[in-house]
C-alpha cells in the first residue's frame, strides 16, 4: 500500500534522527549567517560533500568565538530532517575550533577587532598623587585586602573606595561593566578593575567587549589589574596601564612614601645648597652695588666734584699764571722794544731839534747877516709883505734900525725866482 510524500519524510526523519542522534563533524564554515532572531545558518563542508547546519539562538549564546568563513570547526550535534521540503540538517549543540579552544579563538577575534577599533591607542597618564582610587573587585575576594595592604603601607593618604562585583561567571563581565561605569562618575583619579589568579574560564569575565567598552569610554584613568603576570585578558590591552597583579597595581600607582621621604630629603639639601649659593652670589651682588652706591653717593659725588673744581681751579690758575708771565714777558718786550723805539725817536726829535735850533740860531734877526734883510711890522705885529696894501704905513726892522715907511703902490712880481726874491 502507497505512503505520502508527507509520511515518507517523517519516516526518514524518524530513522535518521534516531540514527545520527548524537554526532561530531569536522569541516569548514561556509555563508554563516546571524539572523535577526539571534538563530545562526551556516554550511559545513569539506572537499567531497557539504551539509546544512543551524546553530539556535538558546546554544548560539553560549558561542565564544564567531564564525568566520573558511574557519575549520569541529561541531557537535545531531541530524534533524525538515518534512515540508524533505530536507535535513545538523542541528549544533556546541561549536569548536579545530586545532585550538573556543576561548582562544574568541579572545583573539575579539582582541582584533577591538585593535581595528584603535581600543588599544590614546593612552591616559596616571596622576603622581592620586588622592581616591576606585576598585572594581569582589568585596570577598583576596585581591581587595592585598590592595588594601600595598596601598596602607606605600601611601595611607590615598582613599581606596570599593565597587564590589562579581569576577567571575554567568553575568560576571555585565556587572563588571556596570561597576566600571559607576566608578568613572565618582570622581575618583584612577579606577583598577581586577582579581586574583584562576583559570582562563575563571578570568574570562574580562576578556569581554562589553568590559572592554566600559573601560575605553572611562574619563577617568584606568588600571588593569588581573590574575597573574602571565595571564593577559582582552581588559589588560583597553586600560590605559596594565598591572600583573593587584598588589602590583597598587605600587604602580601609589608613591613609595619612604622613597619619596628620601627623595624629599635630598631635594631639601639640594635646596639649601642652592640657596645658599643665591643667597652668597646675592651678597657679592649687594656688596659690589654698595661699592657703586658709594662710589656714586651725593657725598661721593661732592666730593668727586670738589676735586674736580680743585683741580680746575688749579689748573686754571696754572693756565693763568702761565698767560700772565707769557703777557709779562710780551710787555717787557713791547716796552723793550717801545723803549727801542722811543730812544731812536727821541735822538732823531733830538737831531731835529738841534737841527731847527741851529737854523734858529742862523735866522735870529741879531744874528742875520745877510744885506738888505729887514722884518715888516705893521701894527705891533710882523706882516708878510703881500698883506700890505697901497697907502699901509708899516716899519722895516733890522737888529739895528728901524724904519717908518708908507706904501705908495703894490705890484705883483712875475717868474721871480725863490733865490731872487731873497
Amino acid at each position: 500500500m502507497p505512503v505520502s510524500v508527507a509520511e515518507l519524510n517523517r519516516q526518514i526523519g524518524s530513522l535518521l534522527e534516531s540514527t545520527f542522534l548524537h554526532v561530531r563533524v569536522e569541516g569548514e564554515i561556509s555563508r554563516p549567517t546571524y539572523h535577526a532572531s539571534g538563530h545562526i545558518y551556516f554550511t559545513l563542508k569539506d572537499n567531497e560533500s557539504a551539509i546544512s547546519c543551524i546553530m539556535f539562538k538558546g546554544n548560539a549564546k553560549g558561542l565564544k568565538f564567531k564564525l568566520e568563513e573558511g574557519s575549520k570547526v569541529i561541531a557537535d550535534g545531531s541530524v534533524t530532517v525538515y518534512v515540508p521540503r524533505g530536507s535535513y540538517q545538523l542541528n549544533c549543540l556546541h561549536i569548536e575550533p579545530f586545532g585550538v579552544g573556543a576561548l582562544a579563538k574568541a579572545y583573539e577575534q575579539l582582541k582584533a577587532k577591538l585593535e581595528k577599533k584603535g581600543y588599544f591607542e590614546n593612552k591616559k597618564p596616571l596622576p603622581r598623587f592620586p588622592s581616591a582610587i576606585a576598585v572594581v573587585t569582589s568585596a570577598s575576594g583576596a585581591a581587595w585586602q592585598d590592595m588594601l595592604k600595598v596601598a596602607d603601607k606605600r601611601w595611607p593618604l590615598t582613599k581606596l573606595v570599593l565597587i564590589p562585583t562579581l569576577v567571575q561567571g554567568e553575568g560576571a563581565a555585565a556587572l563588571i561593566s556596570q561597576a566600571i561605569k559607576k566608578a568613572d562618575t565618582l570622581g575618583c583619579d584612577v579606577i583598577v578593575v581586577g582579581r586574583g589568579g584562576g583559570s582562563v574560564e575563571d578570568l574570562w569575565a574580562f576578556n569581554e567587549e562589553s568590559v572592554a567598552d566600559a573601560i575605553y569610554h572611562a574619563k577617568t584613568p584606568v588600571v588593569s589589574a588581573v590574575g597573574h603576570e602571565i595571564d593577559y585578558v582582552i581588559s589588560d590591552f583597553v586600560a590605559d596601564a596594565r598591572a600583573p597583579t593587584p598588589s602590583a597595581a597598587m605600587e604602580m600607582i601609589l608613591p613609595q612614601q619612604d622613597e619619596l621621604k628620601q627623595s624629599v630629603d635630598y631635594m631639601r639639601s639640594q635646596v639649601i645648597e642652592m640657596f645658599k649659593k643665591i643667597f652668597l652670589q646675592k651678597e657679592q651682588i649687594l656688596i659690589h652695588i654698595n661699592e657703586l652706591y658709594k662710589k656714586n653717593s651725593f657725598d661721593a659725588r661732592i666730593r668727586f666734584q670738589l676735586l674736580e673744581t680743585a683741580a680746575l681751579k688749579k689748573s686754571l690758575n696754572a693756565a693763568f699764571c702761565n698767560t700772565l708771565i707769557s703777557k709779562e714777558q710780551n710787555i717787557k718786550e713791547f716796552f723793550l722794544r717801545f723803549e727801542n723805539r722811543s730812544a731812536q725817536i727821541l735822538n732823531l726829535k733830538e737831531s731835529i731839534l738841534k737841527s731847527f735850533q741851529n737854523s734858529y740860531v742862523l735866522k735870529e734877526p741879531t744874528k742875520e747877516s745877510r744885506e738888505g734883510f729887514a722884518q715888516i711890522v705893521k701894527n705891533g705885529k710882523k706882516t708878510p709883505l703881500e698883506e700890505v696894501n697901497d697907502g699901509d704905513e708899516f716899519e722895516l726892522q733890522t737888529p739895528k734900525t728901524k724904519l717908518i715907511a708908507k706904501a705908495l703902490k703894490k705890484a705883483a712880481i712875475q717868474n721871480l725866482s725863490k733865490e731872487d726874491a731873497f
